[in-house]
């Protein structure tokens, strides 16, 4: 049972499935976490992503609670995200990923 509800649709492990199976949702991540957390920004950060596909994984890892969305209300208006609680722990696992990769690239 507990192992049905862990790789459900709405489980951790099938929202890594998710995250890690996309080039752009790593990028965004690695982005915000490196203080890169306007739209523009994010954008101008990642070489060869789109508004839209920028767009769709902010609100994705939004949905996931990996991100959160900050709007202010100045003119223009502004918008920045920020890794959750939740998402830093996340963003740990991946830095622990790719710790292994480069251990196992030296191995």
């Amino acid at each position: 049972m507990e192992q049905e509800k862990l790789f459900s649709g709405t489980g951790v492990a099938r929202m890594m499935e998710e995250v890690l199976g996309c080039k752009w949702s790593l990028a965004v991540l690695d982005s915000v976490r490196r203080g890169v957390c306007r739209p523009g920004a994010i954008e101008r950060a990642i070489g060869g992503i789109s508004t839209k596909v920028l767009n769709e994984r902010l609100r994705k890892l939004v949905r996931y609670g990996v991100l959160e969305k900050l709007s202010y209300p100045e003119i223009p208006p502004r918008v920045e995200y920020r890794l959750t609680g939740f998402g830093q722990r996340f963003v740990s696992i991946l830095e622990q990923i790719e710790a292994l990769e480069r251990a196992r690239g030296r191995s």
